[in-house]
């Protein structure tokens, strides 16, 4: 198999030779309900509601503010009007946000889902 460019693509030993288990469907109901499963899915939206609601209520706030108070944001801070500054807060906001999830995902949920899918693992046919 090639990669991008025509360059050969090379995988570790084991993605090549290791057949892919997938496990069967009751299996999959029966780990959905074990207490790790229970705990990642926990642990997940600990996370993601309250980023959520926080990215789109800070949305809307722009959103408002851009729609209902135009005299407002044309005012001018460091030569750059507010408007603009809170755009460009919209972008760091974002990036900011990937940024904590990622850390989140990396010391949370990783190692908790790395426990459900060696339990999938040992199960599958």
């Amino acid at each position: 198999m090639t990669g991008r460019g025509g360059s050969p693509t090379t995988y570790p030993p084991d993605r090549v030779t290791a057949p892919v288990r997938r496990p069967r469907g009751d299996v999959w109901c029966e780990a959905a309900a074990t207490p790790e499963f229970v705990a990642l899915r926990r642990r997940l939206l600990r996370f993601v509601v309250p980023a959520t609601v926080l990215f789109l209520l800070w949305f809307c706030l722009y959103l408002g503010l851009n729609a209902w108070t135009k005299d407002v944001l044309s005012v001018r801070v460091g030569g750059l009007p507010v408007v603009l500054l809170l755009a460009l807060g919209q972008f760091a906001s974002t990036f900011a946000l990937t940024a904590a999830y990622n850390r989140y995902a990396t010391r949370r949920l990783d190692p908790l889902a790395a426990v459900v899918r060696d339990r999938l693992e040992e199960r599958a046919p």
